[in-house]
């Protein structure tokens, strides 16, 4: 997640990547089930994964988050079968993208200016997220260090309440008004 003004931009992303090794519907259930908050933590994901003969490795040490030319860049994968997506969120200073690659191209889903949060990740995830943003920021006068402060909040409370986020995370920040999405996102 993000958060872009006009005066600075910061991004925080968790560490974490989860790998499964089955049955493509029961995997199905599984990542419904985790992608919607039902799994609140590791012991009960291993434990369902286990009910649904599906097998799991949790890695807490992958990078979701760069810096490049002084824009922030945070990129999130999902795999659904044979098909991967992969995408981007780049952000400066009071500008923003949001891009997209499914085969060999990459495509602008949104893009603005302004001073915005941004979130990606499943469902619950977002809703949490948007959740801490509400209870936490002042839209009419919040600062850098008070978004900052909110990033930190989200990410803390997603890995409390579910199973996709990782307790570790990233956060990076950036002065920089750079062109978005520009080359430096691709």
């Amino acid at each position: 997640m993000a958060f872009s003004g006009m005066s600075g931009a910061v991004m925080a992303g968790d560490q974490r990547e989860i790998f499964f090794q089955g049955d493509e519907s029961r995997i199905g259930i599984l990542l419904a089930e985790l992608n919607s908050n039902l799994l609140t933590d590791d012991e009960q994901l291993h434990s369902r994964a286990k009910e649904l003969g599906i097998a799991i490795t949790i890695r807490d040490d992958k990078c979701k988050v760069t810096s490049r030319d002084g824009v922030l860049i945070g990129e999130v994968t999902e795999t659904d079968g044979p098909e991967i997506r992969r995408r981007r969120l780049c952000v400066s200073c009071g500008k923003y993208a949001i891009i997209e690659k499914t085969g060999p191209e990459w495509t602008v889903l949104s893009r603005g200016e302004g001073s915005h949060f941004l979130v990606l990740g499943n469902d619950a995830t977002k809703a949490i997220a948007y959740n801490c943003i509400q209870k936490h920021w002042n839209p009419g006068g919040g600062t850098r260090e008070d978004a900052v402060k909110v990033l930190i909040l989200s990410m803390q409370e997603a890995a409390k309440r579910t199973a996709s986020v990782s307790s570790a995370f990233s956060i990076i920040q950036t002065q920089t008004r750079a062109d978005v999405p520009g080359t430096t996102c691709l």
